[in-house]
């Protein structure tokens, strides 16, 4: 795959994430009856617009496929507008500003149960359980959890005290915390009766396991070195698949955040368009399911991040309506304006700063 269909690719995909975002916003402010002035796809210079006479709305494409916007008649200042948007209900204006990173959490649930939906050419299923089929061997790896009591056949339901269902929480709690010993819970069917072939299963606590590390980025994670059987596809077992790894990738967000702040990953480890370009063309090569999960990774990272109680992102104008709605009082449009004016400049600022490092990386 050459370097155009890469950056096209990964447009596209930010292009279809940052529509329907921005989507959300538009339609429930027009269900609402809230006067819209522009609906805008990208930002800086614009490409083509369209001026509708029925509604008064301005459509645009502009030439960075890096943001957009819904311009409402009274969003960041007082209007005389009777529709506009500060003279709506609290409720009303509540639904609105969600309205766009809620979408783009629905949307990567979508595309993950489409993803749990597909088969493999090679017949296998993609929803990977937590009972352990075989052991990987290899002349890189210097130990192997199995020498701490893993057995074959084992289904680990807690890593850490923390329940696993499938497979990406299993990895991801390996993953997480592997990278110093761990303690499994794992059911285990022993014979009780040799001559009868009785068996039962019993939960076995395995302490102190400790699994092969890779180090990525100056970080150093688990591996695991096992792998596991994988679950018959069914129209349940697809959508609790589909729910458990969009609820895990919500859980890695704000996690990786947590991390972030307590100082255990650094910036290095944070990407911006760049980054994530450079990510989705990989993911692109790799086959269109690996496609498919990226966009699903990006689509809920994209609602959450939005939803952080940030100025100028959509959670810090959830978190000013939420002190509206129990005060009974509202916030001056001056004061909100300028406090997210201020978050804007910031983000921009660090956006800017992650950009230059992606492109360092990426040019060695």
């Amino acid at each position: 795959m050459n370097t155009f269909t890469t950056i096209l690719i990964a447009v596209l995909v930010f292009g279809f994430l940052i529509l329907i975002h921005e989507f959300g916003h538009y339609i429930f402010a027009r269900i609402f009856g809230v006067t819209v002035k522009e609906f805008s796809i990208g930002m800086g210079p614009k490409l083509l617009w369209y001026d509708s006479k029925k509604s008064g709305i301005r459509y645009t494409l502009a030439a960075l496929p890096l943001g957009g916007f819904v311009s409402m008649a009274g969003e960041d200042e007082e209007s005389d507008d009777p529709n506009s948007f500060d003279k709506k209900p609290a409720w009303q204006r509540f639904i609105i500003t969600a309205a766009g990173a809620t979408i783009n959490i629905i949307a990567g649930l979508l595309a993950m149960t489409i993803l749990c939906s597909l088969v493999p050419k090679d017949g296998t299923t993609p929803l990977g359980g937590t009972t352990i089929h075989s052991f990987i061997e290899s002349e890189e790896l210097t130990h192997s959890s199995e020498e701490y009591g893993l057995r074959v056949g084992d289904t680990v339901t807690r890593v850490n005290g923390k329940r696993v269902s499938i497979l990406d929480e299993l990895s991801y709690e390996i993953m997480r915390n592997g990278n110093k010993p761990i303690d499994l819970a794992v059911e285990r069917t022993v014979v009780v009766n040799e001559q009868t072939g009785e068996k039962k299963t019993e939960t076995v606590i395995l302490e102190d396991v400790v699994f092969p590390t890779a180090v990525e980025q100056e970080q150093t994670f688990g591996m695991m070195d096992f792998r596991v059987w994988g679950e018959k596809q069914t129209v349940g077992s697809v959508l609790s698949h589909s729910l458990k790894k969009s609820v895990l990738i919500v859980r890695m967000c704000w996690e990786s955040l947590f991390d972030l702040i307590t100082g255990r990953y650094t910036l290095a480890a944070v990407s911006g368009p760049v980054g994530i370009s450079s990510a989705i063309g990989d993911a692109a090569r790799a086959g269109a399911s690996t496609l498919l999960y990226m966009v699903a990774l990006i689509s809920i990272n994209l609602g959450v991040m939005n939803l952080l109680p940030l100025p100028a992102l959509d959670g810090g104008r959830l978190l000013c309506l939420l002190i509206e709605m129990v005060t009974r009082k509202k916030i001056p449009a001056k004061i909100e304006g300028m406090i997210h004016g201020i978050g804007l400049i910031l983000l921009l600022l660090l956006s800017v700063f992650i950009m230059f490092k992606d492109i360092f990386q990426l040019l060695g």
